[in-house]
């Protein structure tokens, strides 16, 4: 895969993919991080020990029951400075966003 087309796969605007043309964006590094539902308290230390202007944008990916409505978002925003939102289709990725 070459750089350009990986870029092209980060979008820069809200509307699904099918609506609009893929919107190439500045190199956004993106920290990774996987917990099962015992992992919250981990996540929470993290998140609260880092600043609000680390850099990278931090995806935290929880394994859930299917069937239970996901709180994360709200937990996380209580204690970081960064932006916290519940990715869904089409949410861009941006750098000091959890």
């Amino acid at each position: 895969m070459s750089e350009e087309s990986e870029f092209e796969t980060i979008r820069s605007d809200p509307d699904p993919a099918s609506d609009q043309q893929h919107t190439a964006v500045a190199s956004v590094a993106v920290v990774g991080i996987g917990a099962s539902a015992g992992g919250l308290e981990v996540c929470r230390h993290l998140l609260a020990d880092l600043s609000g202007d680390t850099g990278p944008a931090i995806v935290v990916i929880q394994h859930l029951d299917p069937t239970h409505e996901s709180s994360l978002a709200e937990i996380l925003a209580r204690i970081t400075p960064m932006p916290v939102t519940e990715a869904s289709g089409g949410v861009p990725v941006e750098p000091n966003h959890v």
